[in-house]
């Protein structure tokens, strides 16, 4: 008996789907047109759609020598969605970039002894590669990594010009409601000239303190600034470090090194400033509440009152302990309160010999303070 001619074969089948991916490639088969600018062609956005469409996928990371399972595992899904609004006669743009900067591309590059933008580079040629190969309807030409330089000035232009804006709440927005962001140098002005109050205690005029004070009185309206803050350091990787990315027996999920708690100088966001903005707006977002519920749970907005406990330091001197609780009314049955051991006033407020035995060396590691400790590592 003779063998069909046409037998439908894994190779034939690769054969078909190169072909029709290289047909796809050459007719821009998923380019979708725009109603203006380069890529204008608005005739035919007026007639041939019924509606528009964007759907974006999540960046995958370029630290690797190519995709893994749970790339189009997420990719295949918002495929079928993207071509099935296609066929409804759609305007689709669905495309995907690069998130390419981070600790994941740093490591490959360290463990390859390559420049991490070459191996990033060259892990992103292998990604298109397979993300062609699996016939996903992406517009290769809305295609970016955040490496490139005409993406991330812009990210750093934001950055900028969060740092440079204070919260105002008593201040009106546009549409009626009171609580926005106005220039730190509106700030200075209220300051210099007395339309505004110095911190509480403070006989001297604006121009009266030193730059340096006027920073650090500025920086603690800035809606991007810098603190100290207790992190999960990994010298070996040297970087701070998420707590999902560390291990239950203290180390790094990448790398295995070792991971201290530090209390190290970052850049912070004062998102408390406009919690309850952020938290209000959400009822104007179009998501699944489900969303917006772990959205708010984020935000973590409370509703409770600010106390001070005053405590006597080792010199002698009254420290105030300003302390945050939604139950002001169980205060009354409070017999003793606890500082986390990194707190700054923990060693103004606690003598040398107050230590219970091996408490101190436990968590310092033996350094005379939590600075000499991360030192030592």
């Amino acid at each position: 008996m003779s063998e069909t001619p046409y037998r439908y074969t894994a190779e034939m089948a690769g054969r078909i789907e190169i072909d029709w991916q290289d047909r796809w490639e050459a007719e821009g088969t998923f380019r979708a047109p725009n109603p203006a600018g380069p890529w204008a062609e608005p005739e035919r956005v007026e007639s041939d759609y019924d509606g528009h469409l964007l759907v974006l996928d999540m960046f995958p990371y370029p630290s690797g020598a190519g995709l893994h399972v749970g790339h189009p595992l997420g990719y295949i899904a918002t495929d079928v969605y993207a071509r099935f609004q296609r066929m409804q006669g759609r305007n689709v743009l669905h495309c995907l970039g690069y998130d390419a900067f981070g600790l994941p591309a740093e490591q490959f590059a360290v463990q390859t002894g390559q420049h991490p933008r070459k191996t990033t580079e060259d892990n992103m040629v292998v990604m298109r590669r397979q993300l062609r190969r699996l016939g996903l309807g992406h517009d290769d030409r809305r295609s970016f990594a955040t490496i490139d330089p005409d993406y991330y000035k812009w990210t750093q232009w934001i950055f900028t010009q969060i740092r440079e804006a204070w919260y105002d709440p008593e201040a009106t927005r546009p549409d009626g409601g009171t609580g926005r962001a106005r220039p730190i140098g509106e700030l200075v002005e209220e300051f210099a000239s007395g339309a505004r109050a110095l911190p509480k205690g403070e006989t001297r005029t604006w121009a009266d303190l030193t730059a340096k004070e006027q920073a650090d009185l500025l920086d603690e309206y800035r809606l991007a600034y810098t603190s100290h803050a207790p992190v999960n350091w990994a010298p070996g990787l040297g970087t701070v470090l998420a707590n999902e990315e560390v291990t239950s027996e203290g180390r790094s999920e990448r790398g295995n090194f070792p991971v201290f708690t530090a209390n190290l100088r970052q850049w912070m966001m004062r998102i408390t400033a406009y919690a309850d903005r952020l938290a209000d707006d959400l009822d104007r977002v179009d998501w699944p509440e489900k969303v917006k519920a772990m959205q708010r749970n984020w935000i973590g907005r409370s509703e409770g009152a600010s106390v001070t406990f005053a405590g006597q330091g080792v010199d002698g001197a009254t420290h105030d302990i300003e302390v945050f609780t939604t139950r002001p009314d169980t205060l009354f049955g409070a017999t003793f309160m606890v500082l986390a051991p990194e707190h700054p006033l923990v060693d103004e407020l606690v003598p040398e010999d107050g230590w219970p035995e091996g408490t101190r060396e436990a968590w310092t590691g033996g350094a005379a303070t939590p600075a000499d400790a991360v030192a030592a590592y």
